[in-house]
């Protein structure tokens, strides 16, 4: 089974495995702000304890060959989460998914984050189709993942449940990077 680095650094983050003792700075960070988890399939936590939960199940998903792997983004030369990125692995495809506390959107760390995956799985012979996807309503998420080096495919109509907007499937724009 594939499986990929537990850590990694690009020039500005670090990137780790979460742990439960994350939740109070991740709640704090993104996770209970309706802003930063608007697009995503998770409605914003409003306490702690199910946060730790998740995070803890994130962190025994490493020891499993399910291939849904978490890290948790720090900014370089703290051990702070401000964001996460995962990774789940099927077959030939690696599909990414990313969220980021608003405090540090529009400075190129998702990009960073995602970039350093994307050259990761092009390094993986076994991976032909690196794959994410937005709500079309979320350009900011597009512009991340074609600075990555992704190619926006086009629209996947009626594709993924945003509860943060409603019960109704909305369209996503996909983008890869194929080889």
């Amino acid at each position: 089974m594939l499986m990929p680095p537990e850590t990694f650094a690009t020039a500005r983050l670090t990137a780790r495995k979460p742990r439960r003792e994350d939740a109070t700075t991740v709640f704090t960070a993104y996770a209970s702000d309706p802003e930063a988890t608007r697009y995503l399939t998770w409605k914003p936590y409003t306490e702690i304890a199910p946060l730790a939960e998740y995070l803890q199940a994130r962190a025994e998903d490493w020891s499993k060959a399910g291939g849904l792997y978490a890290w948790m983004l720090c900014l370089k030369g703290t051990d702070v989460p401000v964001g996460s990125i995962g990774v789940t692995l099927e077959g030939n495809r690696a599909l990414f998914g990313y969220v980021l506390g608003r405090a540090h959107w529009g400075r190129g760390y998702m990009t960073e984050a995602l970039r350093a995956l994307l050259d990761w799985t092009d390094a993986q012979p076994e991976i032909y189709r690196a794959w994410a996807f937005c709500d079309v309503d979320n350009p900011a998420s597009a512009r991340v993942m074609e600075k990555a080096g992704m190619v926006r495919e086009g629209i996947l109509r009626r594709w993924h449940i945003a509860p943060n907007l409603g019960p109704e499937p909305r369209d996503c724009i996909v983008c890869a990077r194929v080889r």
